[in-house]
């Protein structure tokens, strides 16, 4: 009789308890360093189970050093095989972006119309409070009758008024009497895509809107208005700096007036040493005119609230632009919505640099005016400001290089400039000239600052690193955040990073571990700055500027380009809180920089500030899904977007060519136009409009748009790159 064979797995007898253990430890450990990795800045030590080091392993002898001729064929050997790497890549893209114009929905961003609306009364009932009807007929363009539109606080409510602590008081517009609300069509384009990036879920936005071009833009002049008297506006009459003006005077007791950069005499002893004389001036100045504590006192019964924030919009131009009637009637737009039917919250200006320097704008009244007159319009000189490069080299003389101090490099000196004279603004919007917002002003904005607001500190730089892409991210609360945690697990920013030459300002982290915090440090903060971009590390990236540093080095790091911790934005329009633009300037002072793109993103990093990337609906011509969208623009080691292979880097550009916001890209003109009623690739104009009905777009935000003008038949916009 034969002897029973013991049991069997598969490949091997059954192993015995202990060994089950032994092996159930050493999977375990193993899942752990494969998928965790070691903490930021710990080695991974292998050890015996007595606890000592092993021995290391018998060095292989050393190669014969190389000839000057070998390394340098090795380099052009290396070189030549990354190029061959890039230009396979960049192929292989250009062929699945021309594959994908035969796949259903191509271009389905295109040639939407009123008459293809659906889910029109599918919102929230927080979305639907925001509408009432109009009373006014059906528009002649269409059989689709809109409704107001009111994305505003319920103002002087007895909600409303627990956490202010003055009333709202309305403001007189263009016409003479109180700015009225937008009109909207319910629903969206039947054949809409949903967004590639980000969405309106996660901003608690009303998707299901649509504008069309007279009733959003037709307030502001694409059709004539008429004034309170009856007669028809003449925009060059109406002052809009003195309407500003007005509207905050109406509303002073709702808003503080600022304090001084109070980083000049607490951050770094040498600069409170230099400059820290002329802040002490300008409190006791403020003291003495009560305007630190102003709107502050009352009895002891008196309700205590804060005060509402202020933030000014910063429109970027520059001596010699020609405004096109569309950029005016979008800067009335940004002025009406944003400043004075909000009662002074936002203030709008136009930051103009004056590109000649022989112009003495600064000591000479007439010049002044003469630079006004001859590259501004009448209507928006009380809004103008004007400054030149030399005020700025006057005042932060630290900074030597020419590069460094030019204006491609150094943006924003001219804003924090703004910030020192204007301390009563918290925040200050760096806006593009070429960017427009299809949608209401006050809603996109307030969206965007309420998400940032809402974000948890924990995970909030490795968040930003990366497009969110719905569909293969799916919750931006959960999963995204889940994933995310656990790609970057032990890798995380937490605080700012140990510099011996950066003393940070920001806030420290409550916890040393930030698995030890539960999701909560930073939620209800606002954030210092808001990008409409991934904030991503541009190291190693390609990205062309990413070493433009001066200072930000001592005898320990000598070569910022290789040491400094940094991160960039591509497109700088963003907004920026009073204190990142205060310790900014302190920087600058000291003889810190860094190119435009990476400013302050680089400064929030190095002093613990609150940044945040705040995922606006962005779409596609072609129907990417997510796993497509992920390989191609989130394509680093963690799934970020910058680093190694970042789409930003230099000859990969190309993959934003179909996308609806980016620095360069083809669908913001050509929706732009069709849109306005122009001609663009076939569609848009008043025949196509006459066969397939008038244009209408959910909320977004394109860029860039230039020179919005009537197009000749024919007309198609192009995509303009010369390499990728």
């Amino acid at each position: 009789m034969l002897k029973q064979q013991s049991s069997r797995g598969f490949i091997a007898p059954r192993a015995r308890p202990k060994t089950l253990l032994f092996l159930a430890l050493a999977i375990v450990t193993v899942y752990f360093l494969a998928t965790r990795g070691a903490p930021a800045g710990y080695h991974v030590v292998p050890w015996n189970q007595d606890g000592t080091s092993p021995p290391p392993e018998k060095a292989a002898p050393p190669e014969p050093p190389k000839s000057e001729e070998e390394r340098k064929q090795d380099e052009e050997r290396q070189k030549q095989e990354r190029e061959k790497h890039e230009q396979d890549l960049r192929d292989e893209f250009a062929r699945e972006y021309e594959a994908a114009k035969k796949l259903p929905g191509n271009d389905a961003i295109y040639g939407n119309t009123l008459n293809s609306l659906k889910d029109k009364e599918n919102r929230t009932a927080e979305h639907a409070a925001n509408l009432r009807e109009s009373g006014t007929q059906e528009e002649a363009y269409t059989n689709q009758r809109p409704v107001y539109f009111n994305p505003y606080p319920d103002y002087n409510s007895e909600e409303w008024n627990k956490t202010h602590r003055a009333p709202h008081v309305p403001c007189i517009g263009a016409t003479g009497e109180a700015v009225d609300d937008l009109l909207v069509f319910k629903g969206h384009p039947a054949k809409f895509p949903n967004p590639g990036f980000g969405g309106f879920d996660v901003l608690d936005m009303d998707g299901n809107i649509c504008y069309e071009r007279e009733t959003r833009l037709g307030p502001y002049g694409l059709l004539p208005q008429l004034s309170k008297a009856g007669l028809r506006i003449d925009w060059d009459n109406i002052n809009w700096g003195d309407l500003q003006e007005k509207c905050i005077e109406r509303n002073a007791a709702r808003f503080d007036e600022g304090k001084p950069n109070e980083y000049i005499k607490t951050a770094y002893p040498d600069i409170a040493e230099k400059y820290g004389k002329e802040v002490e001036e300008e409190e006791e100045a403020n003291e003495k005119r009560g305007l630190t504590n102003k709107f502050r006192g009352g009895s002891k019964g008196a309700k205590v609230t804060t005060p509402d924030a202020r933030t000014a919009v910063l429109l970027r131009t520059y001596t010699g632009k020609k405004y096109t009637e569309n950029d005016k009637q979008v800067i009335r737009s940004l002025i009406s919505e944003l400043s004075l039917r909000s009662g002074g919250e936002y203030q709008v200006f136009l930051l103009l640099h004056v590109r000649d320097q022989a112009l003495d704008i600064w000591n000479d009244e007439a010049t002044y005016q003469y630079v006004l007159n001859e590259h501004v319009p009448l209507e928006f000189h009380g809004i103008t400001k004007l400054w030149n490069d030399q005020a700025m080299w006057n005042l932060y003389t630290a900074l030597t290089d020419e590069n460094e101090k030019s204006v491609h490099s150094a943006q924003w000196l001219s804003v924090q400039k703004f910030s020192q004279d204007h301390p009563e603004f918290d925040f200050i919007w760096n806006w593009e000239m070429d960017a427009r917002i299809i949608g209401h002003n006050y809603d996109f904005l307030k969206r965007l600052s309420d998400f940032s607001k809402k974000q948890p500190r924990r995970g909030l730089w490795e968040r930003n690193e990366r497009y969110y892409i719905p569909d293969f991210h799916g919750d931006y609360d959960t999963d995204f955040r889940k994933d995310v945690e656990q790609r970057t697990r032990g890798n995380q920013i937490w605080g700012p990073p140990k510099l011996p030459f950066i003393n940070p300002v920001g806030p420290k982290p409550p916890v040393e571990n930030p698995e030890k915090e539960p999701y909560k440090w930073g939620v209800g903060e606002d954030a210092d700055m808001i990008t409409v971009g991934p904030i991503f590390n541009p190291i190693n990236s390609s990205w062309i500027i990413s070493d433009h540093i001066w200072g930000y080095r001592d005898e320990k790091f000598p070569d910022p380009a290789k040491t400094l911790p940094r991160r960039t934005t591509i497109v700088t329009q963003s907004r920026v809180s009073k204190r990142l633009l205060d310790i900014m300037h302190v920087e600058n002072l000291r003889g810190n920089h860094i190119a435009s793109e990476m400013t302050p993103q680089t400064v929030a990093l190095l002093h613990g500030f609150k940044t945040v990337f705040a995922p606006h609906p962005t779409w596609f011509d072609r129907p990417w899904n997510g796993t497509f969208l992920e390989k191609w623009f989130n394509p680093g080691p963690r799934g970020e977007s910058g680093g190694e292979g970042s789409p930003m880097g230099w000859g990969r550009e190309r993959r934003y060519q179909g996308m609806t916001w980016y620095y360069r890209a083809e669908p913001p003109p050509r929706l732009y136009n069709n849109w306005i009623g122009y001609v663009d690739t076939k569609i848009g104009g008043k025949n196509w409009e006459r066969a397939h009905g008038r244009p209408c777009l959910p909320p977004m935000i394109l860029h860039p748009i230039k020179e919005v003008k009537p197009t000749e038949p024919g007309f198609a916009t192009q995509f303009e790159l010369f390499y990728g």
